[in-house]
């Protein structure tokens, strides 16, 4: 099983956080702004950082990280439990999205 989940031609990824336990989701083709992404679903790498908003005014939820190797680099500035942690990105399940 492989982490990242492809879709929409391959342009699009989905993954599960763990942090916000969610479904998170890059883009990496198509017209707009892209991440990086190095094509391995297993052990993923992507680039900028991943900054998701729940909202807009102070005090809203936010999880911002890095993903590096298959792995999440919480940073401090995430508003769940898994702030300034490092974890693994869970396999992704079928029934996940």
């Amino acid at each position: 099983m492989a982490k990242f989940h492809a879709f929409v031609n391959n342009e699009r990824f989905l993954f599960w956080c763990p942090g916000c336990k969610d479904n998170h989701q890059i883009k990496t083709g198509g017209p707009g702004p892209c991440w990086e992404f190095n094509g391995d679903l297993d052990k993923p790498t992507c680039n900028p950082s991943l900054l998701v908003r729940y909202g807009d005014k102070p005090g809203d939820k936010r999880c911002h990280s890095f993903i590096r190797d298959g792995k999440m680099h919480f940073c401090d500035d995430c508003t769940h439990e898994l702030a300034g942690q490092v974890v693994e990105i869970p396999e992704w399940e079928e029934d996940d999205g």
